[in-house]
């Protein structure tokens, strides 16, 4: 028999009875250690970065240490413990309290820091509902302005990057969408033709303001295409408008040709409804004559009618 097939289950039952060994260990030390003896294991366990046995001990015995540098350390390496196991969450908790407890601390600011970044880990991807990005932004935020000279300001500056370039694509995603969808409801070109400009307030150098420009344009035009005929009028008016601003802002855009073609149409299209919207006008001087004239042809039969009775 090949020696390599009895090595592996051999290895297996070594491995298996030093893990009950040191788990047996673990639990007596749990049940009969003193506060002291569990601190210096939970910083072996620590330095060795077993951070899920070192956390439940320092997890037990953080709120027994009080008044001394070991209940700092305990609540300071308890909050990393957190933070290696990805208990992001957590862990930015842990580093928040622990920066409000010991906001002299020679360990504040790293603190503080750890706090910001590991609400910057927790953050979802962009197409996730975006509230803990916001909160990290602001955590981030927040340690630059209070420590703008640390070694951390630049890797809060860069991770403050990333988390707005996320909320960008979530808010060019949401308008891109309601443009999309627009064939379930005309709401929705409304609704992108109001997401866009929000977007173009807020992100004002963004790389995708000339794709949603371009977008905002045909939304308006189909919006206006669409609408009852008493908003049309000032529905191609703000496509046209769109239009001459994009041929501004892109002159040698890639849209370019296709754009031309719709705002000519809009042109069409906004010519013949104000020759309605005149026709309609005429139609309701002429009607609003009619009237006076019966009106005023009926006042002056009134006044006759006594004088023929007498």
């Amino acid at each position: 028999m090949n020696s390599k097939h009895l090595l592996k289950p051999l290895f297996f039952l070594v491995a298996l009875a030093f893990f009950t060994s040191c788990n047996r260990e673990f639990t007596q030390l749990q049940k009969s250690g003193t506060t002291e003896s569990k601190y210096a294991a939970a910083i072996k366990y620590y330095n060795d970065a077993d951070y899920f046995h070192a956390g439940l001990l320092f997890d037990e015995i953080t709120p027994l240490l009080k008044g001394d540098s070991t209940a700092e350390k305990s609540q300071f390496y308890n909050a990393y413990c957190n933070y290696y196991q990805s208990q992001y969450q957590l862990s930015s908790y842990l580093f928040k309290t622990f920066y409000a407890t010991y906001a002299n601390s020679p360990y504040a600011e790293e603190a503080f820091y750890m706090y910001a970044y590991s609400m910057f880990k927790e953050s979802p991807k962009y197409n996730l509902d975006q509230e803990s990005t916001l909160t990290a932004i602001d955590a981030l935020q927040t340690f630059i302005n209070t420590f703008p000279k640390s070694q951390y300001a630049e890797s809060c500056t860069q991770n403050l990057i990333d988390l707005r370039e996320r909320l960008e694509r979530k808010a060019y995603e949401k308008a891109i969408l309601y443009y999309n969808t627009s064939g379930v409801t005309i709401a929705n070109y409304k609704a992108a033709v109001i997401t866009i400009d929000n977007f173009q307030r807020e992100f004002p150098d963004s790389k995708y303001n000339e794709e949603l420009a371009y977008t905002q344009i045909k939304s308006q035009f189909e919006l206006a295409e669409n609408s009852f005929f008493r908003r049309q009028h000032e529905r191609y008016e703000k496509a046209i408008n769109f239009h001459e601003s994009f041929v501004d802002d892109y002159p040698s855009s890639m849209y370019g040709k296709e754009l031309a073609k719709i705002y000519e149409e809009a042109q069409k299209d906004l010519a013949t409804v104000i020759k309605q919207e005149e026709k309609i006008e005429a139609l309701k001087a002429e009607a609003a004559e009619k009237r006076q004239k019966a009106a005023e042809a009926a006042k002056e039969e009134a006044l006759l009618t006594p004088k023929l009775n007498k």
